[in-house]
């Protein structure tokens, strides 16, 4: 009886606990890979902020090009 139990305690933890282990990281590794809700309301917020900031230096851009024509040699760009 004792030797059975031994050797089930062997077998579980050379197979069994190696993959359970193994099996459960890789859950968490691939659920950590994804963006939670929160992460891409945030990331939709910055997509946002990002396109108003863009349009409005095209609209400054082309303010500076209608008052001071030549604004982007002086600067190097």
């Amino acid at each position: 009886m004792h030797v059975g139990a031994f050797v089930l305690g062997i077998i579980f933890l050379t197979v069994v606990a190696p993959l359970w282990i193994i099996f459960h990281y890789i859950t968490v590794w691939r659920s950590a890979r994804r963006l939670s809700s929160d992460d891409e309301k945030a990331l939709g917020e910055l997509w946002q902020s990002a396109r108003r900031m863009e349009g409005r230096i095209e609209a400054l851009e082309k303010v500076l090009d209608a008052e001071a024509p030549g604004w982007r040699m002086r600067q190097g760009g």
